[in-house]
C-alpha cells in the first residue's frame, strides 16, 4: 500500500457500478468491487491471484500474512476462492483503515488487520505458521530497504510453511534495474524464483508493476501453469524462471540491510 502526505480517500469507478478506487495523493492504490470480490480490476493483482489459485488445490483453505492492507482486495478474494482461510493484514497507515473499514463492506470471516510496520510483522510472527505471505509495502512510490533486503526476505522464508510461497508487488521502469535486484534478493533466500510481468515491461517499453513469486522449495513453483494463466490475462504476461531468469538478473547483487542503508 502506498501512502502519501495527502489523506487516502475512496472514489466510485465511473465504467463499472460497483467498483471502489483508493486513492492515495490522487493515486490508484487498491480497487475493490463491492458486490464481486473474484473481480480483480489491477492486471498485476490478477498475476498474484494467480499463484494464490495454483498454491494449493482449488477451494481449500490457506494461512495468508499480507503485508501492506490497502482496500483488502487480496484478503477479500482469498476469501472469496478459499472459505475458512485465515488472513492476517498488516497496514502502516491507520488513516487507510479506518476509511476502507467505514466505507466498504466487511472483510470475510478468518481476516484480521493490525495497524504495524511489515518488517516488525514478520519478525514478530512465529516460524512455519503461513502458507502465503504477500507483499505490497510503499511508501511515496517506493518500496522501503527494510521490506527489500535478505534480511527481510529471509525473515519471510522462517515464517512460512515447507511449501510456503512469497508474493511481491514491484513496481519499476525500464531498464528494471530495482527488479533485477530483487530477484536476486529473494534467490539468496529462496530455493525457487520466478517473475511475471506484462511482456512490455520485459522489453523495456513501459512503467508498471511486476510480481514475485519464492518458495522455499525446489520446484515447488507451477511455472508451466503460471506460463499459461499469465499469457491469457487481458493484458498478456510471461513468466521468466530458471535460465530465462538468470539471463534477466544479469549479475545484479542483493540488497542487504547495509546496502539499502536499514538503520
Amino acid at each position: 500500500m502506498h501512502s502519501a502526505a495527502e489523506g487516502p480517500e475512496l472514489v466510485a469507478d465511473p465504467a463499472r457500478r460497483t467498483g471502489r478506487i483508493l486513492l492515495a495523493g490522487g493515486v490508484a492504490q487498491s480497487y475493490v468491487d463491492v458486490a464481486d470480490p473474484r473481480h480483480l480490476h489491477f492486471e498485476y493483482v490478477r498475476r498474484m491471484a494467480a499463484v494464490v489459485d495454483l498454491a494449493a488445490p482449488p477451494g481449500a483453505a490457506v494461512d495468508a500474512l499480507h503485508l501492506g492492507g490497502g482496500a483488502l482486495t487480496l484478503p477479500r478474494y482469498v476469501g472469496a476462492t478459499r472459505p475458512g482461510s485465515v488472513q492476517q493484514v498488516v497496514e502502516r497507515d491507520p488513516a487507510v483503515v479506518e476509511l476502507v473499514r467505514r466505507e466498504l463492506p466487511a472483510p470475510p470471516p478468518g481476516v484480521r488487520v493490525d495497524v504495524a510496520d511489515a518488517r516488525a510483522a514478520v519478525e514478530a510472527a512465529p516460524a512455519h505458521g503461513y502458507d502465503l505471505v504477500l507483499t505490497d509495502v510503499y511508501r511515496a512510490a517506493r518500496m522501503p530497504g527494510h521490506v527489500a533486503s535478505v534480511e527481510f526476505a529471509a525473515e519471510a522464508a522462517r515464517v512460512l510453511r515447507p511449501d510456503g510461497i512469497l508474493l511481491v508487488n514491484v513496481t519499476d521502469l525500464p531498464p528494471l534495474v530495482f527488479t533485477r535486484a530483487r530477484v536476486a534478493t529473494l534467490r539468496a533466500a529462496f530455493a525457487d524464483v520466478c517473475l511475471l510481468a506484462d511482456r512490455r515491461m520485459l522489453r523495456g517499453r513501459r512503467y508498471g508493476n511486476l510480481v514475485l513469486a519464492a518458495a522455499r522449495r525446489p520446484g515447488r513453483l507451477p511455472v508451466g501453469r503460471l506460463a499459461t494463466r499469465t499469457a491469457r490475462d487481458p493484458v498478456p504476461g510471461q513468466v521468466l524462471h530458471g535460465a530465462a531468469l538468470d539471463r534477466f538478473v544479469a549479475g545484479a547483487r542483493p540488497g542487504t540491510d547495509t546496502s539499502l542503508g536499514v538503520g
